[in-house]
């Protein structure tokens, strides 16, 4: 279990355990626990689980056109504060427009490889892509490997942040049971980092690109989200981040063992 998956299931309000006593459970560095950042305020996490609904149900939405929709429902925000937000919460239009998923500077750029090509076989190609989940109070962010032939989520990792840290655990989990031939991702920092690329590279990977701002060159991962959202997020309140862990982690394990898939002849990915 890596160390974000194990900071999940910390409980700060646990009335038998205290903090030290899960930090030595569960092998964590006690001092980490005992920060406290200032939490976001009421009116922030509600605009941002509304972006967030928004854009899973019109991934196509731009910037302006999110801010649009916002200002029909009596949101009072301008398209700036629109955008520093989606660009927080890691998301942007499939269409050109500003770029919101930042790539590291001067960062190595590939070009996209699945113009007209279709996944063949398992581990043919998969999807790397990071989402933001919703808690009660806050929020999180999933990132998944995903077989595009199978839709078998082969890798996932959640955390309460963008740090890089959980994109290599979860590459690292899904190369410790195949390699594909082709890796596709999108520019962010995430996946233009030495990191990231010298992982694939090692592995004599090829390295695909989404075009700059065009989220549709990942549209396996975007159906996978839509999914995982309407059918697990959206359906309940995660009150912790330690909810949020255990409700995803069924709900996985149910996605890739049990759940008909259209695409596969109403197969669930594992078969």
């Amino acid at each position: 279990m890596s160390r974000e998956q194990r900071l999940a299931l910390v409980e700060r309000e646990h009335r038998e355990l205290p903090l030290s006593t899960q930090a030595d459970l569960l092998s964590l560095n006690r001092s980490s626990l005992y920060y406290r950042p200032v939490p976001p305020s009421v009116e922030e996490i509600a605009l941002k689980h509304r972006i967030d609904a928004v854009y899973t149900a019109t991934p196509f939405y731009g910037v302006r056109r999110v801010t649009a929709q916002l200002h029909r429902e009596g949101w009072s925000v301008n398209h700036k504060a629109v955008a520093r937000h989606m660009h927080e919460m890691g998301i942007a239009g499939m269409c050109p427009g500003p770029n919101l998923s930042r790539r590291a500077h001067q960062a190595a750029i590939y070009p996209y490889l699945l113009r007209g090509v279709a996944a063949s076989s398992p581990n043919h190609i998969w999807g790397l892509d990071i989402t933001y989940i919703r808690l009660v109070h806050g929020w999180m962010y999933l990132v998944v490997v995903l077989d595009w032939y199978s839709r078998y989520i082969i890798s996932w990792e959640l955390n309460q942040s963008l740090h890089q840290s959980f994109v290599l655990t979860a590459l690292d989990g899904a190369l410790a049971q195949a390699h594909p031939v082709i890796c596709n991702s999108d520019q962010g920092s995430h996946f233009t980092s030495q990191e990231y690329l010298g992982r694939l590279q090692a592995a004599n990977v090829e390295i695909s690109m989404d075009g700059k701002g065009r989220a549709l060159d990942n549209i396996f991962t975007e159906r996978v989200w839509r999914t995982i959202k309407y059918e697990e997020v959206y359906l309940n309140e995660y009150a912790t981040p330690r909810e949020a862990w255990h409700g995803l982690s069924r709900y996985i394990q149910f996605y890739n063992q049990e759940r008909p898939h259209e695409a596969l002849g109403q197969k669930p990915p594992a078969y």
